[in-house]
């Protein structure tokens, strides 16, 4: 399955390049190649995570020479074909082209994070409202019935004075 993964990163990778090749003269602009360079971006952090992810695979093959090997080329491979697609993109779209893709990436990656940390937040601040409220109704109910409580006990003890003369 974890060598699945990283063929598909690769795979994706690949494919992404193909697309950008066989489109890059005929795009009037960038938006014509944006599905290709999502597949880029895709396939690349795909690489990277399968070969920083030590979990689930076993002592032998996570330390595995041909495992070592193969994550250390494939991301290798992803980061040579990133600087082909940045020179080429570049070059067809002017200098920087690449840098404000990759920045504007960055950008919505870091506020789709702080937007789910916020919402994360909000979610606890909701739930401890609601234990609040719960902690808070709680004590109401028991005050009122030891109350009510109390009130049924004096009310009893005159009842049962005025009972025994």
């Amino acid at each position: 399955m974890v060598v699945a993964e990283a063929m598909a990163g690769i795979a994706l990778v690949q494919q992404a390049v193909s697309f950008i090749k066989g489109n890059i003269e005929t795009a009037k602009d960038i938006s014509d190649l944006a599905s290709g360079i999502d597949d880029l971006f895709r396939g690349t952090d795909e690489v990277n995570k399968k070969r920083n992810k030590a979990a689930g695979v076993g002592m032998g093959d996570q330390f595995g020479i041909k495992s070592v090997a193969q994550e250390i080329i494939d991301a290798k491979l992803a980061q040579e074909k990133m600087d082909e697609m940045r020179q080429l993109i570049d070059f067809r779209f002017g200098h920087g082209t690449w840098k404000s893709i990759v920045d504007e990436r960055a950008k919505r990656i870091r506020e789709a994070k702080e937007a789910a940390e916020e919402a994360r937040k909000e979610k606890i601040r909701k739930q401890k409202e609601l234990e609040d409220g719960l902690k808070t109704a709680a004590t109401i109910l028991i005050g009122s019935l030891l109350i009510i409580g109390a009130f049924i006990g004096v009310i009893w003890m005159i009842m049962s004075g005025d009972a025994s003369q």
